[in-house]
């Protein structure tokens, strides 16, 4: 998460006199991640979390700011800091157990994902996820938007459609009388393709032409009279149009994969009986 430089803080109470300055020792061998640049009361500062902290800064707080002077202020922002968590660690409450724990969770959680998410995804990862999407096939699929009234008796529906037939506005019958929540809609079901609906009502829809009514039409939801108002040619998007959407698929897939995996070869018993409303009950922090 993207940090100020330096938090704010309370003022301090002025010191009757400048404190000495810290302690110094020269660097040995060549420095990496565990070089330790300060130690405040024993505990190390290194190189590594100076480095983890700078990737951390917003840019624009950082930007033009020469190497030294921001090592000189995130030294002194993690003194500061080391110096205080110190103070806390010594005892610290129920609410900052819970609070690391869920920071250390959380971290740990997403580290593993992005390296998971890191790698670049194949040109064969790329095909499948396109032909899954498209299909293998590149032909224009048809879409239609159409508008239904479902009811739940064949003898509605006859009802219906003998009221359309007379000229009835299909928009206000399916906002009186279909079930669903497309009545909001005056029926509207926006745009889909034959695949996407079950099939009696994909059926009807294909062999109807555009403003058409069709007859009652059965599915297991019930009882349709549909109306086709519109239909278009869908055509697939080149390969290389979608690269980005493509690759951006195949790593959400493989990060799901890779929870789905770790969740089922571990051990989880939930704790069965515990009210739901505990979540409320933020005093239990602070005993």
């Amino acid at each position: 998460m993207a940090q100020p430089l330096l938090a704010q803080t309370a003022p301090e109470t002025p010191a009757p006199a400048p404190a000495a300055p810290p302690a110094s020792a020269e660097a040995t061998g060549a420095p990496d991640a565990d070089t330790v640049i300060a130690t405040v009361n024993g505990e190390a500062i290194t190189l590594g979390q100076m480095i983890a902290m700078k990737e951390g800064l917003h840019a624009g707080s950082v930007e033009g700011l020469p190497d030294a002077a921001l090592w000189d202020l995130m030294l002194d922002q993690m003194i500061r800091q080391t110096a205080v968590a110190q103070v806390a660690a010594q005892s610290p409450t129920k609410r900052d157990k819970a609070f690391l724990e869920n920071e250390r969770r959380g971290y740990q959680y997403a580290s593993v994902l992005e390296r998971v998410a890191a790698a670049e995804p194949t040109e064969e990862e790329l095909r499948a996820v396109y032909d899954a999407a498209f299909g293998q096939k590149t032909e224009p699929k048809t879409e239609y938007n159409a508008a239904h009234i479902l009811v739940k008796t064949e003898e509605e529906a006859k009802a219906v459609a003998d009221e359309l037939a007379k000229g009835a506005d299909f928009g206000k019958l399916a906002e009186e009388r279909s079930t669903d929540n497309s009545s909001a809609n005056k029926g509207d079901l926006g745009w889909f393709t034959a695949d996407m609906m079950v099939e009696p009502f994909a059926k009807a829809v294909e062999a109807l032409e555009k403003g058409q009514v069709s007859a009652p039409v059965q599915s297991q939801f019930g009882w349709h009279v549909i109306k086709l108002i519109d239909e278009r040619t869908q055509t697939p998007p080149e390969f290389e149009a979608v690269r980005e959407q493509l690759a951006t698929e195949v790593r959400r897939n493989k990060v799901e994969a890779e929870i789905q995996k770790r969740v089922d070869a571990a051990t989880v018993e939930k704790t069965q009986g515990l009210d739901a409303a505990l979540l409320n009950r933020s005093d239990l922090l602070d005993k």
